[in-house]
């Protein structure tokens, strides 16, 4: 579902707009990063998201589990961990002590169910429950703490509720991983700027110049 707003093909406060996919998961901490750097494009375009929610490892307990276990070997997240410092730092981002993993199911159903509610709200909820995960080390697999982030965020209970019971939003996730495989989108943060595609946590320039040479039209 993508976040539209009034006036969609107008060129706002002087901002030409871009249309960008964008498939992400809220415990992908390359995705944290990327989602900062994303925004950072909002001082020069006018960007309209379609939000692709992927759920990555879809294996994982809610009830949190090491992040050791396969595939992190040892050496290769140590690796990981010290590459992602140093991103995390160029962006202002701060990092929990990132020793468990969770299932992010909840919180993509939560995320489908918000964009319902508006922009600003879906917004709120969106960068809330990223940096709840990787700037708190909060479990987001939980119900409960999802109910939480939610209500801070102006949230009524009722769209947890829809969230978790309507099946529309199950469907639209099954969309998401079709589209990701006839994509073939295999890494994220992936994005679309029309046909120009670009995947991982690159930098803020990288993005920047598929947005320049992905324009598409905005009707």
């Amino acid at each position: 579902m993508e976040l539209k707003t009034p006036g969609c093909g107008a060129v706002v406060m002087g901002k030409p707009t871009r249309l960008v996919t964008v498939f992400v998961d809220y415990i992908c901490p390359f995705c944290y990063v990327g989602v900062a750097r994303l925004d950072a494009l909002r001082a020069t375009y006018d960007l309209r998201v379609n939000w692709c929610f992927l759920e990555i490892r879809p294996g994982n307990s809610p009830d949190t589990e090491p992040v050791e276990t396969p595939p992190y070997e040892p050496e290769r997240l140590r690796r990981k961990m010290e590459r992602l410092a140093r991103m995390a730092e160029e962006e202002g981002l701060h990092f929990a002590d990132l020793t468990v993993s969770t299932n992010s199911h909840r919180a993509l159903l939560l995320a489908e169910a918000a964009k319902e509610d508006g922009r600003e709200p879906f917004y709120r909820l969106h960068r809330r429950i990223y940096h709840a995960y990787f700037g708190e080390g909060r479990n987001i697999g939980r119900e409960a703490v999802l109910c939480e982030l939610a209500a801070e965020c102006g949230l009524g209970p009722r769209t947890p509720e829809r969230a978790w019971s309507e099946p529309r939003y199950e469907e639209r996730l099954a969309r998401n991983r079709l589209l990701a495989m006839q994509l073939d989108v295999t890494d994220t943060p992936t994005y679309f700027f029309g046909d120009t595609r670009v995947a991982g946590a690159v930098p803020t320039g990288r993005l920047a110049e598929a947005a320049r040479v992905g324009d598409v039209p905005v009707h």
